[in-house]
C-alpha cells in the first residue's frame, strides 16, 4: 500500500541538540528538512571547541540513564552509546579525607540499589541516612508530585534534611541538574528529575553517563549525516536573521527559501528577537515569556598536567566553599575518557556567575589550589596550562512556578524548540538539560508534522 503521507518542506533554525533532534525526527518521517546553524560547529551550548591544540567541550557534561530520548536518537543516528559513553552506577564520591562522603549504588534492581548504597555509604551519620530514607519514602508516597511549588531549600527544610545531606548531596545535585542555587531553584522541577532517576523503576535510569567523545561528535555531527542521508540539507555558518509569513501559509527565510513550516530551535534570547521581527500579535505571549527568563552561567576549567597524572576515579565531587576560594564542584579525569587527553582534568562550576567574576587567571589558580588540597596532591597546584570556558547564558534560571513557552508559538506553522520550553504538563517540566532539549525538538517536529497534515485535510 502506498504511503499516504505528504512530503513537506521544513526549516529548522538552530543546530544545537534541540534543532538536530527536530531535524532528525522530521527526516525520519520522510519530510524534506533544511537545518540552519549560524556557527561552523553543530551542538549549540553543548559542542566541541579547540583550545591549546586540544579538542575540548564548551562544558563538561554528565548524562543520565533516564535520558531515553537522547539515547534513542544517538542510536538512530548510527552511533553506539557503549563506545562513546562511559556508564557508571549512581554515585556521589568525594576525595578521601576531603570532608565529603562516599555513596555508590550497586547494580541491584531498583529501589534496592539505593537502599544498599545508603546502608554502605561512608561520611554520613545515622541521622543523615534516616533523613534521606524519610525523604525518599515521602516522595514515593507523594508520587513525586508537588502541587504547590517552592524553592529546593524550602523543600529540604520541610522534610528535615540534615546540614550534611544538604551540603554533600542535595545542593550539589540541585546545582548540577538545574544550574540554579537551591535557595532559588524550583522544587517541583527538581523532584521531576529525581523521579526519573533516583525514583525510576529501572535501575539503569539512575546510571551516570559521561561522554568519551566530544559533544558534537556524540550526536549533532551524526544527526547531520542522518539528515543528509535522508535527503535533507545542513547549512552551517548560515545565520537566519528574518522570517516572513506568506499569504498561502508558508514561510520565507531571508535567504529566499520557502517552507511549509519552521521550527525555531535557537536560544530563547535569539528566538525572541527573531519572532519579534514577524510582527504578529499572536506571538506576544511566547515572546514575553522568553524575555522574562533570566540566565545562569556554567564555567568549565581545563587544567593540563603531565601525561602521567591520573585520578583514582573518572570523576569526583568536590566540596565547594566560595569563602575559601574553593569554587569547583566536580572534577573529571579526561584521560580516562580519551587516552589522547592523558593528564587533562576538567573542573565544573555550575551557577558560576560569581566565580567567573574572579577572572581567568585567578579562578584557574584557585581551582588548581583546591584540587591540590582536596586530593592531597601538591603537584596539582601547578598545571602546565589552563583554559577557562564560561557559557554566560548556559541555561535559564529554573525558579519556582516559572512560566515557560510551549512548542506552539501561537502562529500556525511556526514552532519553538529548546531546553527552555515547557512540557505538556508540570510533571514533564525539565531543567535546561540535553534531554530537555532533545525532547523539545522531537515534540516540535511531531507537532509540526501533525499540524501541516491537519491543515491539508478537507474541511
Amino acid at each position: 500500500m502506498a504511503d499516504s503521507r505528504v512530503k513537506q518542506r521544513y526549516a529548522v533554525i538552530g543546530g544545537g541538540w534541540a534543532g538536530c533532534a527536530a531535524a532528525m525526527e522530521l527526516a525520519r518521517a520522510g519530510h524534506a528538512v533544511t537545518l540552519y546553524e549560524a556557527a561552523r560547529t553543530l551542538g549549540g551550548r553543548a559542542r566541541r571547541v579547540e583550545r591549546e591544540n586540544t579538542v575540548l567541550d564548551n562544558g563538561q557534561h554528565i548524562l543520565l540513564g533516564a535520558y531515553t530520548e537522547t539515547l534513542r536518537l544517538i542510536r538512530l543516528a548510527g552511533q553506539d552509546p557503549a563506545e562513546l559513553i562511559l556508564t557508571l552506577p549512581l554515585q556521589m564520591r568525594y576525595p578521601a579525607a576531603s570532608g565529603g562522603m562516599d555513596f555508590v549504588a550497586p547494580r541491584l534492581p531498583a529501589p534496592l540499589h539505593l537502599a544498599w548504597a545508603l546502608l554502605r555509604a561512608k561520611g554520613l551519620r545515622r541521622a543523615d541516612k534516616l533523613a534521606l530514607m524519610r525523604f525518599s519514602t515521602a516522595m514515593r508516597w507523594m508520587d513525586w508530585q508537588l502541587h504547590n511549588d517552592c524553592t529546593v531549600s524550602a523543600l529540604l527544610q520541610r522534610f528535615d534534611q540534615t546540614d550534611t545531606l544538604n551540603r554533600l548531596m542535595w545542593h550539589p545535585l540541585c546545582l548540577a541538574a538545574l544550574n540554579t542555587p537551591p535557595g532559588r531553584a524550583s522544587a517541583r522541577v527538581f523532584i521531576n528529575v529525581l523521579r526519573d532517576s533516583l525514583g525510576a523503576r529501572r535501575r539503569r535510569a539512575s546510571d551516570m553517563l559521561i561522554p568519551k567523545a566530544d559533544l558534537s561528535a556524540l550526536f549533532p555531527d551524526a544527526a547531520a549525516r542522518y539528515v543528509a542521508q535522508h535527503g535533507g540539507q545542513v547549512k552551517t555558518g548560515a545565520k537566519v536573521a528574518a522570517l516572513q509569513s506568506l499569504a498561502d501559509g508558508r514561510w520565507q527565510l531571508d535567504d529566499g527559501e520557502h517552507f511549509d513550516a519552521v521550527i525555531v530551535a535557537t536560544s530563547s534570547v535569539q528566538a525572541a528577537a527573531l519572532l519579534q521581527g514577524v510582527a504578529d500579535a499572536r506571538l506576544n505571549q511566547s515572546i514575553g515569556q522568553m524575555q522574562a527568563l533570566t540566565t545562569e552561567a556554567i564555567s568549565t576549567c581545563y587544567l593540563q598536567y603531565a601525561a602521567s597524572v591520573r585520578l583514582d576515579l573518572p570523576f569526583y565531587a568536590l566540596v565547594d566553599a566560595p569563602e575559601q576560594q574553593h569554587w569547583g564542584q566536580f572534577v573529571f579525569d579526561r584521560g580516562q575518557l580519551d587516552t589522547g587527553q592523558a593528564g587533562l582534568l576538567a573542573v565544573v562550576i555550575s551557577a558560576s556567575g560569581t566565580a567567573a567574576e574572579q577572572g581567568h587567571g585567578p579562578l584557574a589558580q584557585a581551582i588548581a589550589t583546591q584540587l591540590a588540597h582536596a586530593l592531597r596532591r601538591p603537584e596539582l597546584a601547578q598545571p602546565l596550562w589552563t583554559q577557562l570556558i564560561t557559557e554566560k547564558r548556559a541555561t535559564f534560571a529554573c525558579t519556582p512556578d516559572l512560566l515557560r513557552p510551549g512548542n506552539a508559538s501561537g502562529v500556525p506553522g511556526l514552532l519553538l524548540a529548546g531546553d527552555y520550553t515547557a512540557g505538556d504538563d508540570r510533571r514533564q517540566d525539565y531543567p535546561a538539560t540535553i534531554e530537555a532539549a532533545v525532547r523539545s525538538g522531537v515534540a516540535a517536529a511531531r507537532a509540526a508534522g501533525e499540524g501541516r497534515q491537519a491543515a491539508r485535510q478537507p474541511q
